[in-house]
């Protein structure tokens, strides 16, 4: 939390009103120390005086809750319950995570696999809403297709506790045509899944032409899709409200370029 809070101070500087974290590194391990409380007020009193939007709290990447092996799959579990009870000190905001590869069982085993995982580390009482992300397609990934992400939701009990986090780059990947036909993509998204689950977008450029299935991100207007086509993405009326969280690669004065180059490109 301690870390949280100088990010938070950080992205004060660079005048960005949504904030991803990431709730462990690559190497993590399962060591987490509870959240403390004597800096929740702090933080929040820092996200109230700067306008910050909701936070896009984001599990560690190396987490898969469908893999064929079972202790990889109760890590998975643990780690997400474990960011699901610090979230607590941050009521209504969100937590983002990758659904999984299923590692050669099968889209249909994956995708049970996932819902079980949610089936037991949701509550009645969760005061966070938990995001399933829109994948390339990459290996064995799952969630690359909308109809994977609604089966997922139709098999848990708590669904009214999940949502949605659109990556651009990734439903690029994937092959939806976000470049130049970004009305049937959200219409295609709202007829499988539901425009009101969408709750957060993760606005990056790829750096492979669509149906790729690679999950390379670009900066802003230096890939495959480009400023023009992103513009219509921060200016679409469906998309309005919703947090955008760059997860390109940068530095802090590349990420005040890019958070500048947005907020030029929604004004149109």
């Amino acid at each position: 939390m301690a870390g949280e809070l100088t990010a938070r101070e950080k992205v004060v500087g660079l005048k960005q009103t949504r904030r991803a974290v990431s709730q462990g590194s690559a190497r993590r391990v399962y060591l987490a120390c509870d959240a403390d409380p004597a800096l929740t007020e702090p933080l929040l009193a820092l996200c109230r005086e700067n306008g910050f939007g909701p936070l896009v709290a984001h599990a560690p990447y190396t987490i898969n809750a469908c893999s064929r092996d079972e202790r990889t799959r109760e890590f998975a579990r643990m780690t997400l319950a474990d960011d699901l009870k610090r979230m607590e000190h941050l009521p209504g905001n969100v937590y983002n995570f990758h659904p999984g590869s299923h590692t050669g069982q099968g889209m249909e085993t994956g995708i049970a696999q996932i819902a079980e995982t949610l089936n037991a580390i949701l509550t009645p009482g969760l005061r966070t809403t938990v995001l399933l992300e829109t994948m390339s397609g990459k290996g064995s990934e799952v969630g690359s297709r909308f109809e994977e992400l609604r089966e997922i939701i139709d098999r848990v009990a708590l669904s009214d506790k999940l949502g949605v986090c659109l990556d651009t780059c990734h439903v690029s990947d994937a092959g939806y045509d976000i470049a130049d036909d970004l009305d049937g993509v959200l219409t295609e998204f709202d007829r499988v899944i539901g425009l009101e689950r969408l709750k957060a977008v993760h606005i990056n450029d790829s750096l492979n032409p669509r149906g790729a299935h690679k999950d390379r991100h670009a900066r802003i207007g230096e890939g495959c899709l480009g400023a023009e086509a992103l513009g219509r993405v921060v200016r679409h009326p469906a998309l309005q409200g919703l947090p955008f969280v760059l997860e390109t690669p940068n530095e802090l004065a590349g990420y005040a370029r890019e958070i500048a180059l947005l907020k030029a490109l929604r004004e149109g």
